[in-house]
């Protein structure tokens, strides 16, 4: 037995020692990416019904006119729109980061585990029933649902033959969701909260402002903090449970710290934006394809692609049919719907 135990930890030290990350490239994404994110988000404040110059915005930012109605209207709308898709996109890729590498599921993210709809689940629940909720409030009801949504979907899964495997959670998570989102509909019409819904729902980000910034950002830091702080627990995790216990890891903490930073991340994402889908689940397998395994490298990397494609899709939403526009959420489910199907048809072989 001793002899047995010795081999697997001899066989877990090697699998750590075969993760090797790519700190170069990883460097340059992050880099460079941060200097194309400023730029994206500089193009998504002056892209709008009204077209603004970039130099006006720079103006807005060092030298405000009150009374400007342009300066008005970056400050108070365009601005923190921006910088709220950045938060959210980096928050929701974060988290399919870590539920992928938790779960060793390549088709895990918040949005087909059930997590984000078990937010919008009790988020209808608090407009039906406390009408006057504050946006803290709903922010509290969406984590609480997060965890309903990732404790049902993971139950379920668990009691099928076989085990957790990728499809049958993803299935799962697909079941799940599309009840508590015919749930939280038919409590929308009983209780007449509907319109309020259908925000949420579309997945939109005109409704961001500068109080939504201010409730996001402390959960956002709070939540991407966290990750880094396990990543390199979610690196060794992911090489398998036995693996990670006979490195000396303590799986039950990770598991719980990773599952706290997901609910944080999400929950505050979808309180301020709705069902934005499939960011969490594409970015964090394009990532891991340029950086390798490290989650050292692979959340920090897929915090910056994720705020840079959700300011992009929301430039896109704004473009595609002017002067209405289109919900962001039906923008990233473009991309994300065949990616999924691919990843569904290969059964997540390769993470």
């Amino acid at each position: 037995m001793l002899q047995s135990n010795q081999t697997k930890d001899k066989q877990g030290a090697e699998e750590e020692k075969e993760i090797k990350g790519k700190p170069l490239i990883a460097s340059v994404i992050i880099f460079l990416g941060l200097g194309i994110l400023v730029l994206a988000i500089g193009a998504s404040v002056s892209i709008g019904a009204a077209d603004i110059k970039l130099s006006t915005v720079w103006q807005s930012l060092f030298q405000f006119d009150a009374a400007s109605t342009s300066h008005q209207i970056i400050q108070r709308l365009r601005l923190p729109r921006a910088i709220g898709a950045a938060l959210i996109g980096a928050s929701l890729a974060v988290s399919g980061a870590i539920m992928q590498g938790m779960t060793r599921n390549p088709l895990a993210s918040p949005s087909i585990m059930g997590i984000s709809a078990g937010s919008l689940f009790m988020m209808a629940i608090a407009l039906a029933f406390f009408p006057h909720s504050s946006s803290f409030s709903l922010t509290i009801f969406a984590m609480v649902g997060a965890g309903l949504g990732a404790c049902l979907v993971f139950g379920i899964g668990s009691l099928s033959r076989g085990g957790l495997t990728p499809v049958k959670l993803a299935l799962a998570g697909t079941a799940i969701s599309l009840l508590l989102d015919s749930i939280s509909t038919a409590i929308g019409i009983h209780f007449d909260v509907g319109k309020d819904l259908s925000f949420w729902y579309a997945g939109g980000l005109a409704g961001v402002q500068k109080e939504s910034i201010s409730l996001l950002l402390p959960f956002t830091a709070i939540g991407l903090i966290l990750a880094l702080l396990i990543a390199r627990s979610v690196t060794v995790l992911s090489l398998g449970q036995e693996v990670a216990k006979g490195l000396g890891q303590n799986t039950t903490a990770v598991r719980v710290i990773g599952t706290i930073t997901v609910l944080l991340l999400t929950g505050a994402a979808v309180s301020v934006a709705g069902l934005i889908g499939f960011i969490g689940l594409v970015l964090p397998h394009v990532t891991r394809f340029l950086v390798g395994l490290d989650y050292r490298f692979i959340i920090p990397c897929s915090a910056v692609l994720g705020a840079l494609l959700l300011v992009i899709a929301d430039i896109a939403a704004r473009m595609i049919n002017q002067p209405f526009e289109t919900p962001v959420g039906a923008v990233t489910a473009l991309i994300g719907v065949p990616f999924f199907l691919y990843l569904a048809r290969n059964e997540g072989r390769g993470l």
